[in-house]
Parts: C-alpha cells; structure tokens; sequence
C-alpha cells in the first residue's frame, strides 16, 4: 500500500517529537555525567535491569538492545566490570553462554539515574515520550 504524501502536521509532528527526543537525550547525557557514569553505561545497566523475563542477559542481547557492534558491547561491560556494576557468569543452560548480571553497586546507581530519567520523562514538556510511565494507575 503507498503511503500518503505527508502534509504540513506530519512535518510538525516529526519535528516535534525529535526535538522532545533531542531534549530528552541532552538531558541524560547531562545528568548521567554529573553523577559519574557515561550515558553508554546508564543504558548498558538499564537494558541489564529491564531485560524482559528475567535479571540478566547476554552480550549479543545487549548488543542488539544497545544498537552497538558486539566488540563495542564487550569493551563497555568490562569497564562496567572493571567499575563493580556489573559481573559476567557462566550460562547455566548452554556452559558456553556469558550471562551478565547487575552488581549490587550496579542497581544502586542505575536505581539513582532512572529515577531521574523517570522523573525528566514525567515532565509535561517531555511526557508524550513516555506513555507506558504516563498511564493512569502507574507508580
């Protein structure tokens, strides 16, 4: 099916989203550095915690969850490693399998940047980007 031409709304839609997206991502590298952690490594720790299904992954999943080239994935959890955030083990249905899993010191300052991120996301300005956090009933 060809889409439809898109119209002046569509622009400003488009526009609109980018520049809260932009807004959003200015402010997490912003506060991510301000509280000593890159904003790689906050996503690194965040994708770790909210990996669906369970509490870790492996470095291709957070390759695919990072966008990131797999050599690229593992040079930053071995300085989350090298950091104490993280820890790599053994997988215990494939012994060939790395699961990374969240430090105690990890969740404690990924725990510190997501509720500011959380936070920032429920600004009115910022809030559209985030529906899923935005919905009545949702702490």
């Amino acid at each position: 099916m060809p889409s439809r031409k898109l119209d002046k709304k569509d622009f400003e839609a488009l526009s609109e989203f980018r520049y809260r997206l932009r807004r959003f991502l200015r402010f997490s590298e912003q506060v991510t550095r301000r509280n000593g952690i890159t904003p790689l490594q906050y996503l690194l720790l965040l994708h770790l915690k909210g990996f669906p299904g369970r509490d870790w992954a492996t470095v291709g999943e957070l390759a695919e969850r990072l966008q990131a080239a797999h050599h690229g994935t593992v040079a930053l959890i071995s300085r989350c490693e090298g950091l104490g955030w993280v820890e790599r083990r053994q997988g215990q249905a494939d012994r060939r399998e790395v699961a990374i899993h969240l430090t105690a010191d990890g969740e404690r300052i990924l725990a510190r940047m997501a509720r500011l991120h959380r936070d920032e996301l429920l600004n009115p300005e910022i809030g559209s980007l985030a529906p899923e956090l935005t919905r009545p009933g949702r702490d």
